[in-house]
């Protein structure tokens, strides 16, 4: 059996060795060429699946070691009775820890106290409700918008978007959609920017084309927005240079990227794989996950910023913004190959859940095991 693989799923050619000869690529250089005699394919966002690359192909099996699928044509596969799979909440905590430290490092940077703020997440599937339950261990007062799952549980915790508005944080984590009553493209577009409140905080780390970038700019240099997180653009990789310099952080395309989700997403398609070919799995998540590098952190209970100081330990997002923002010292023709290589060499970099915090404060040790750590 061949198996074709986005070079950048992690460990991806350890595990499906042992099923066959996978082959890695870089994702954007996967072809129809390439594919000719495969019969799986295995890939992450950057490559786009279609008639236009399969078509003549022996592609019997494709799967997406990411969450959303929407550069997957799912209609097309089933057509052609190809198999296909996604990583579902593989990479869900990632991106919570990741907007985690986000608020953290706003917090410190503009000297707030976070858990005064009312949150309002838009979208609460895998990702938004991770991100929930660590706003509400951080004290925040939390609004949850989520149409589908409103009319599919009639659950009255699912407020209308008129009350996101009047939040002062807003972070979006919807599936990107083009048609029906909840399309999400360009969901944060002009109207939604001018109906926020004056001076909130703006985070999308879902996809890029859920907010229309030429809105965004002009409610952040308007005022409208005085923070803004973007891990997500809408032109990825050729980026909106103009909006990074306004950003107060920008990543590229990362959040999800802890070792741990990128991982989860692989063993996730395996497990698919063998189901799909009646092939007894060989590995699972244990067989690939090392120890954390950082086992155990001691709080000063003395020290001012304790949970900033904990959380940055292990994922600190100002390093990501600052190793992004080098972009803009590069020659335009080179930017998209530098935005690619920050994803393709990213850090290893591990969950909350791998780590001890040694603490005595109770309210404390309540909120860091909220955050995800495990606490003594």
């Amino acid at each position: 059996m061949k198996i074709i693989a986005d070079e950048n799923i992690p460990f991806v050619k350890e595990c499906f060795s042992s099923v066959g000869n996978c082959l890695t690529v870089h994702g954007r250089k996967i072809t129809r060429e390439i594919l000719k005699d495969a019969d799986v394919l295995l890939v992450r966002t950057i490559t786009k699946v279609d008639k236009n690359l399969l078509e003549d192909t022996k592609v019997k099996f494709v799967a997406t070691a990411t969450i959303g699928f929407e550069h997957v044509d799912v209609n097309y596969l089933a057509d052609k009775n190809i198999g296909f799979s996604s990583a579902p909440g593989s990479n869900a905590n990632s991106v919570a820890e990741y907007i985690v430290s986000a608020l953290l490092n706003l917090a410190d940077k503009y000297e707030f106290d976070i858990s005064k703020k009312t949150i309002g997440i838009v979208g609460v599937g895998n990702v938004g409700s991770k991100v929930e339950k660590k706003a509400r261990a951080l004290g925040m007062k939390v609004i949850l918008n989520d149409p589908p799952l409103k009319r599919q549980t009639n659950d009255e915790k699912y407020r209308p978007v008129e009350e996101i508005l009047d939040c002062d944080i807003v972070t979006l984590h919807v599936p990107l959609t083009y048609e029906g009553i909840d399309k999400t493209y360009h969901l944060a577009d002009e109207k939604f920017f001018k109906s926020l409140k004056k001076g909130v905080i703006f985070c999308n780390s879902c996809r890029g084309k859920v907010h229309d970038t030429a809105a965004l700019k002009n409610a952040i240099t308007a005022g409208k927005i005085k923070a803004c997180v973007l891990d997500v653009w809408e032109k990825e990789p050729n980026i909106d240079i103009e909006l990074l310099k306004i950003l107060d952080y920008g990543t590229p395309h990362i959040a999800g990227y802890s070792y741990d989700g990128k991982v989860s997403g692989m063993i996730m398609i395996y497990d698919a794989f063998c189901k799909h070919f009646a092939i007894k799995p060989k590995f699972n998540i244990n067989n690939f996950l090392p120890p954390s590098q950082i086992e155990r952190i001691i709080i000063n209970e003395n020290e001012g910023k304790p949970l900033s100081a904990a959380v940055n330990m292990l994922y600190d997002i100002k390093r990501d913004d600052a190793k992004l923002r080098q972009i803009i010292e590069e020659p335009a023709e080179r930017r998209i190959a530098y935005f690619d290589s920050l994803r393709k060499n990213y850090h290893v970099r591990r969950e909350f859940q791998n780590t001890f915090v040694s603490i005595k404060d109770e309210r404390l040790k309540k909120i860091f095991s909220g955050l995800g750590f495990k606490t003594v």
